[in-house]
């Protein structure tokens, strides 16, 4: 009789999770993958739909505004944008017959965002380096003190900046414009300093032994090897400082000095009296927000390892 007895199939569950694991997709990679599916869906929505609304007409979002296609496909909002429809064509289109005047707009853009990297790097650089590495009475109170700066808001200093860009005269400049953020910035000075305290002391002890001075090991040993984060926190900030919009309008009033944040909200601004130039607007905004898009796309591998790279959790 013990010869014809069977054993019952182990049914618990880590043999389950074995068997499907062997069989098949796991069913908690499955509910992962559909969560990640509607993460990049909810994501990239928004996105889409204002390149469904730039492509269409306005007449086609008002007839049928619920469609997931382009209503109507052309490119007229692009050209209302760009000024390369007359003031009769953009009306009859239902725009207000402005155009944006792009190209002033992204040179002005351009202008403040390179001034304020350029200038936010190199100084948050030397005063990461003195937190990191210079000896001094009082550094990690001042450190301190300098990253409770973070927990300021940022609208309680526009009073402040607005007073003093006035009183030197750089009200409706593109300088007055960066000046404000083209100095130190607590996160710069917080990020380079975390990889600045990685590097081996004894490499500036031996140039130091070698009779290169401090100056001369910043500049020659120190920055090159920073090259990465250096480069990382440059495209941070110059993201940050291209889509700056608030600042910007309070310190811009005429076309020499705005930028293409401020551009979207002066063509909003101008919307016909029969309703908003939606077909247009969405131009807009996409064509300030492109530029910006495809270069953070082109450097997220970058930014992402140089962030673990300097320890920041």
């Amino acid at each position: 009789m013990s010869a014809l007895t069977t054993t019952a199939p182990d049914t618990s569950p880590a043999v389950e999770g074995r068997r499907t694991r062997k069989n098949g997709v796991s069913v908690g990679r499955v509910i992962a993958w559909i969560f990640m599916a509607l993460v990049m869906i909810i994501t990239i929505l928004p996105f889409y739909w204002v390149l469904r609304t730039a492509l269409s007409s306005n007449a086609g979002i008002t007839s049928d505004p619920t469609s997931i296609l382009p209503v109507d496909f052309n490119l007229r909002g692009f050209a209302r944008v760009f000024g390369m429809q007359s003031t009769e064509e953009a009306l009859a289109d239902g725009g207000s017959g402005a155009s944006m005047n792009f190209w002033i707009y992204l040179r002005n853009s351009v202008i403040v965002a390179t001034l304020v990297t350029a200038g936010q790097v190199f100084f948050s650089a030397m005063a990461a380096y003195s937190f990191a590495r210079l000896r001094w009475r009082g550094r990690d109170a001042v450190f301190t003190l300098f990253l409770a700066a973070l927990m300021v808001p940022s609208i309680f200093t526009l009073l402040p900046n607005f007073v003093l860009v006035k009183q030197i005269g750089l009200i409706d400049n593109l300088l007055g414009v960066a000046l404000p953020t083209m100095f130190m910035t607590p996160f710069a000075v917080f990020f380079l300093r975390q990889f600045f305290m990685n590097i081996p002391r004894e490499l500036e002890e031996a140039a130091l032994l070698d009779g290169a001075s401090k100056i001369r090991v910043f500049f020659q040993l120190i920055l090159p090897m920073a090259s990465a984060p250096i480069s990382t926190l440059a495209i941070i900030t110059y993201i940050t400082a291209w889509n700056d919009y608030f600042w910007p309008l309070l310190v811009s009033y005429t076309d020499s000095s705005r930028v293409l944040t401020v551009a979207v909200a002066v063509f909003r601004s101008q919307a016909p009296t029969s309703g908003t130039d939606w077909s247009g607007l969405m131009a807009a905004t996409l064509v300030a927000a492109l530029p910006m898009l495809l270069l953070f796309m082109a450097a997220a591998k970058r930014i992402v390892n140089s962030i673990g790279f300097t320890g920041i959790k």
